[in-house]
């Protein structure tokens, strides 16, 4: 061992830092760092400004040179401490170390050896998980390429690095039956059980003796499970009670009381008074989407009898064009409680019993009506309400989306050109009805879901379309297409969205009135 003055007379020659100078690196192969030993270099060194300094002068080569001439001079003080590390060091760990290298390697190429030799039906698939390597990393999973080639002639230092560079997870590739991965199939079944838990929650809400409305809408916003639909709409709308021991008498009831009214008014359809609101009606419903639904004679002779029964009860406004595509939604729900299938669009009503088409027109005649009075001002005489709200949807989009306001007003295209029948229909023609159902859920669960809220999905739903509209220099092509615009692929999660922003630009204006102004 050295002396304490060698110690202190270590590297005594490079005090000062010198470009070039050697850095000490302290791991396997060095010491560890003895402030003893490396006194001087605990010395503090003058700090360096944290701004860049101007250069005083650029040093020769020959300067540096001779800075920097014994940066590898092996001197005595450089032999102590080298027969220090070397007597550091466990040569019994070292050889263990180096045999078990030596014999992994060697391992790995006689699998390689074994695989190649296989047949290609007896190789074990490339999902398989790899048998475990004695002394190696057990999380170090060998990749699909990797698996299959051999490489005989790799040497330890350049299969280590490589290995891990191609042993990054394969998560993706994890396969089903069939040897093929099927990630749409995971996404089913994680959807299922999502609207299974979420179908739990309604039956549990619904299954109390009073159910919680507040509640209900809470969970009703985001959508309802098809199997409970009908009642949650129901309960909803404010046709059907809260307790359940008053239903079964209140849907009784009610039904009775919708019948007393087809026998007392619909015998004077025909009727000189009431013979163009019958005729309007009659030639409407055909016009109505799906095809497939409203085309069914027994569908026609049921929406005949609600519309003209309403129209006849509500004088004030009596039957306006607009109105018809409303009972739409609460019929298909309704009567899907009855028929099996998913596709609402293509309802075939010929097999359900007659008792059951009574009880579920009378239904969807109560539930229009509940809906109806929240908006009626849209159907009174020259439509006030929705005049009011195509008004307010100018206001709002000039405040959301300058340029598409704009766009608009430069091609001379009116609001009240497209929007009138997106307040008139509630969006109805303009969304296929799967999207429709999907949208009144979360009008039901909303406080003044049809007569406010809505608003707000306009507006979203126009904004949805600014790059199209921006794209259109045409008066007639804009028009055109914000008259049929391109829905019909859309699904639950595109009305998800439209409904999310919906509410983001009701948080933001619904109180602030005076934001609509500019």
């Amino acid at each position: 061992m050295a002396s304490d003055g060698a110690r202190k007379q270590f590297w005594k020659r490079s005090n000062s830092k010198v470009p070039g100078s050697i850095q000490h690196v302290y791991g396997a192969q060095h010491p560890p760092f003895d402030p003893l030993l490396h006194g001087t270099l605990l010395k503090s060194a003058p700090k360096l400004p944290s701004t860049p300094l101007k250069a005083k002068r650029g040093s020769t080569f020959q300067e540096f040179e001779s800075n920097t001439s014994d940066a590898w001079d092996a001197g005595e003080d450089d032999d102590e401490l080298l027969a220090m590390a070397a007597e550091s060091l466990n040569s019994e760990v070292v050889m263990e170390t180096a045999h078990r290298v030596l014999r992994n390697h060697s391992q790995r190429q006689e699998q390689h050896r074994l695989q190649e030799a296989m047949l290609p039906e007896e190789r074990p698939q490339p999902w398989a998980q790899a048998p475990p390597v004695p002394g190696g990393d057990p999380w170090l999973v060998k990749s699909v390429s990797e698996s299959h080639t051999p490489r005989p002639t790799e040497s330890v230092s350049e299969a280590g690095p490589l290995q891990r560079s191609q042993s990054l997870p394969h998560s993706s590739t994890v396969a089903l039956s069939g040897g093929v991965s099927d990630h749409s199939a995971l996404s089913g079944s994680a959807l299922s059980e999502r609207e299974a838990s979420r179908l739990d929650k309604f039956k549990q809400l619904l299954a109390g003796p009073n159910t919680d409305l507040e509640e209900l809408r809470k969970l009703s916003w985001s959508g309802i499970p098809k199997p409970v639909r009908p009642i949650t709409w129901k309960l909803l709308s404010g046709y059907l009670p809260a307790n359940v021991d008053r239903r079964p008498a209140t849907l009784q009831r009610k039904q009775k009381e919708y019948f007393a009214f087809v026998e007392q008014y619909y015998d004077s359809r025909n009727d000189e008074v009431h013979q163009d609101t019958y005729r309007q009606i009659h030639i409407d419903i055909p016009r109505m989407s799906p095809e497939a639904l409203t085309l069914q004679p027994k569908v026609t002779e049921i929406f005949e009898r609600i519309l003209f029964i309403w129209a006849i009860r509500h004088p004030a406004s009596g039957y306006v064009q607009g109105i018809n595509d409303l009972v739409t939604p609460f019929f298909v729900v309704f009567i899907c409680e009855h028929i099996d299938g998913e596709d609402v669009d293509t309802v075939d009503v010929s097999h359900v019993p007659a008792d059951v088409l009574r009880d579920i027109e009378a239904d969807t005649y109560w539930c229009m009506s509940r809906l109806l009075d929240g908006i009626q001002d849209n159907y009174t005489f020259a439509q006030p309400g929705i005049q009011m709200k195509v008004r307010m949807l100018e206001e709002l989009v000039s405040r959301i989306d300058e340029p598409v306001h704009r766009h608009l007003e430069q091609h001379e295209v009116k609001y009240l050109q497209f929007a009138f029948r997106w307040m008139n229909n509630l969006l109805m023609r303009e969304l296929p009805l799967r999207c429709a159902v999907r949208l009144w859920d979360t009008y039901q669960s909303e406080p003044e879901g049809f007569s406010h809220f809505h608003l707000y999905v306009c507006a979203a739903f126009l904004v949805r379309w600014r790059k199209e509209i921006l794209e259109e220099r045409d008066f007639q092509e804009l028009l055109l297409f914000l008259q049929s615009l391109p829905t019909a692929t859309w699904g639950d999660e595109d009305v998800s969205l439209l409904l999310a922003e919906a509410y983001r630009l009701k948080f933001a204006f619904a109180d602030a009135p005076n934001h609509y102004k500019k």
